[in-house]
């Protein structure tokens, strides 16, 4: 779907007020300095706010497979698979807050964050105090919970109080348990004893990993209202089987008996009929987003306090287990693409459930629900404030967390429907273990990418899971390869520095450049100044720059404009 004129020469009218300096031969003039604040700044703001000092130093003591990697089959529903028994013994030891609410828990490879971030808002448009968790997070670990009416995260003070009170039976399980327990079981603990705590109507639990070992998954039937499984893809195959099915087995272990279960999807018919034989065996009724019934569309993009939003039609008629039925017209959603139209329809579906039970939620409430929700990272359209602190002044900044072959594609689809006709250049960050040639496949499909910046962010883990940009490279140099692209100048650092002569961009104003840069800040200089070259050459489409590859990535970006 094509908007190409109204919504690009809008967006642009609005970033682009203002051009960056240029140097004397044409093209942009890159401060060192700035590139040295950057590396100053990116060290001093990962550092959480003092009140929390305790609370961190104590997640960092334990083992965190978010950094280290998760072990072979930890999220299968096997004699490998992580122990639920000792989530089970640490929540009894807190008293069970999981107890003191419902939950919506939701599951899957793609798309939970943004369906929980959708389920909360719905329900906090209606009145209900709700607890979010979700994971991973962008700025602060605050981020993974929300709570109370607002939806902000919870406070640092809030949040340092709660631990010290809980600290003593944290202490006596992780002892208990021979120091066991996980960085991301005591952290679901905490999120789990701080709703309770905040006297939550109902909150919305992300799973982690998989789903049948997850630390989330320790809720019993009375105390769940819905799960949710967004999407199954290839992605932690390692850690989950080794297949989809696996995968698909590992994120059906949510499923509980005679609760619903909304499926997300769409989804491979082989796939789906793993996950509807679990709700078979479990009495679970299904509700799925992606029946016949459902007929939603996106009918346009416009402007919402001068950031892109699309608009769109909601038609849900939910024919199978349920009988469930919503209509919405000209939904204008911040979050943008198919795929969060999807997320959009699923949290409905989800909503509706809630409502078959008995929960007062309105039809106004789930419009304004989906047209307030936005994630940081994801689809993020930057502000020309904020791209003014990168430096790139009136240029259009877009940054997506995106890093498997199915979100570089949902990332690329966005694009396409917003600015058809753009001049694109990339910069890409990725962890060691993702699919990197089908990852930049699917870049490498835009219609005109004037430049691809391989780079490097800190990525959970360190050196055993950042990929080196000369690595990222090679990877992508042989998807040029294998989708036969040849039209691509593989630029050494150095060659990059001396893009400003006039020789060097007239041979090139042609051809795809593909950079390994190590700098991130400075691939972000460069990025713009390709792009604000190919303009001053006489090619007056609209230019992009993207950044993505990880949320590592996006968070550095995100950081250095606050």
């Amino acid at each position: 779907m094509r908007f190409p004129n109204l919504f690009a020469a809008q967006f642009l009218a609005q970033t682009s007020r203002r051009r960056a300096p240029r140097c004397s031969n044409g093209g942009s003039n890159p401060s060192l300095e700035m590139f040295l604040g950057w590396k100053q700044f990116f060290a001093t703001c990962r550092e959480e706010p003092e009140e929390l000092k305790d609370f961190s130093a104590y997640l960092d003591s334990l083992t965190n497979y978010e950094k280290s990697g998760v072990p072979k089959d930890a999220g299968t529903d096997s004699d490998d698979g992580l122990d639920l028994g000792r989530m089970r013994r640490l929540m009894t030891r807190l008293g069970d807050p999981q107890s003191k609410f419902k939950v919506v828990h939701i599951a899957g490879t793609k798309g939970k964050g943004s369906t929980a971030a959708f389920v909360s808002n719905i329900l906090r448009a209606q009145g209900y105090s709700v607890g979010c968790y979700t994971s991973p997070h962008i700025m602060s670990i605050r981020e993974r919970m929300t709570v109370g009416k607002s939806g902000d995260p919870v406070a640092s003070k809030s949040l340092n109080c709660l631990f010290h009170k809980i600290k003593g039976q944290l202490d006596e399980a992780v002892q208990l348990e021979n120091g066991l327990l996980t960085h991301f079981e005591i952290l679901t603990a905490t999120a789990f004893a701080l709703f309770a705590e905040e006297k939550s109507d109902i909150a919305v639990i992300e799973a982690g990993l998989g789903g049948a070992r997850d630390a989330t998954n320790i809720l019993s039937s009375s105390e769940l209202a819905a799960s949710v499984i967004t999407t199954i893809c290839e992605e932690h195959l390692d850690a989950l089987g080794g297949s989809l099915e696996s995968i698909a087995m590992a994120k059906a272990g949510i499923i509980k008996h005679g609760v619903p279960t909304v499926l997300g999807g769409p989804f491979l018919p082989h796939i789906e009929q793993i996950i509807r034989d679990r709700t078979s065996l479990m009495y679970s009724p299904v509700v799925s987003a992606s029946d016949a019934g459902t007929r939603s569309s996106i009918k346009g993009l416009s402007m919402l306090d001068c950031r892109p939003c699309q608009v769109n039609d909601l038609v849900i008629q939910a024919q199978g287990d349920l009988q469930l039925s919503l209509e919405l017209s000209d939904v204008h959603l911040q979050m943008l693409g198919e795929h969060q139209l999807q997320n959009a329809v699923t949290a409905a579906c989800t909503i509706l459930c809630l409502r078959n039970q008995g929960w007062q939620v309105s039809d106004k409430s789930i419009m304004s629900g989906l047209e307030n929700t936005h994630l940081l990272g994801r689809s993020q359209f930057l502000s020309s404030k904020e791209a003014d602190a990168l430096g790139l002044h009136g240029t259009t900044i877009l940054v997506d967390g995106a890093h498997t072959k199915e979100s570089a594609n949902s990332l690329m689809d966005t694009i396409q429907m917003a600015f058809p006709d753009a001049e694109l250049a990339f910069i890409v960050a990725m962890a060691r273990d993702k699919n990197h040639v089908a990852f930049a496949k699917e870049i490498l499909s835009a219609r005109r990418l004037a430049a691809v910046f391989l780079t490097e962010a800190e990525i959970a883990g360190g050196k055993s899971r950042t990929t080196s940009a000369e690595w990222l490279r090679d990877q992508w140099l042989q998807a040029c390869k294998e989708v036969g692209i040849k039209s691509v100048q593989d630029i050494v650092p150095e060659e990059h520095h001396q893009m400003c002569s006039s020789a060097m961009r007239e041979s090139m104003e042609s051809s795809t450049h593909l950079v390994a840069e190590k700098s991130l800040a400075v691939a972000v200089q460069a990025a713009g100044g390709i792009l604000g070259r190919r303009t001053s050459a006489g090619k007056k489409r609209p230019g992009v720059v993207v950044i993505t590859g990880s949320l590592h990535a996006v968070s550095s970006v995100l950081r250095s404009v606050q």
